[in-house]
């Protein structure tokens, strides 16, 4: 599938996030501002494409989002090994973050889990999935929906 940007999910870096949280939508924000070269794709979980790209990784039992998904070239990362290569991807000097995979996963993964367990009460949610700002619309795979 591509987008109007004619990133080709299949073959390229695609950021899968929860559409109606406020950090993960602040978070896409981040990214596209720090990816002059716009390698990032993004799509939200809860869209068509986004269940079919993640296989099922980041959602929980109940069926909410929980993590974050990086689909690299065809292979899905998860919480903070995710975070990390998407820095690594990222202008300068964010790539230096990468030097935290370092870290044990149990570890690195606790942290996110807490940030993840309390970013709807820290950040706030929608409803629903908003439209993405101008800018950042033409990156999204999916319907056009964050």
């Amino acid at each position: 599938m591509e987008s109007k940007s004619g990133i080709r999910a299949e073959n390229s870096f695609v950021v899968l996030i929860d559409g109606v949280c406020h950090f993960c939508q602040g978070a896409v924000r981040f990214i596209v501002k720090r990816d002059p070269k716009g390698v990032f794709g993004f799509a939200s979980l809860q869209s068509e494409l986004g269940g079919q790209l993640s296989g099922g990784e980041g959602f929980e039992a109940s069926g909410e989002p929980n993590t974050l998904v990086l689909v690299e070239k065809g292979r899905r990362y998860v919480r903070s090994t995710a975070a990390l290569r998407i820095a690594r991807k990222l202008r300068f000097p964010w790539p230096l973050l990468y030097a935290l995979i370092i870290v044990p996963r149990p570890l690195r993964d606790a942290v996110y889990r807490y940030i993840a367990r309390n970013r709807y009460r820290w950040f706030g949610k929608d409803d629903v999935c908003p439209l993405p700002p101008p800018g950042v619309r033409e990156r999204f795979l999916d319907t056009g929906q964050v």
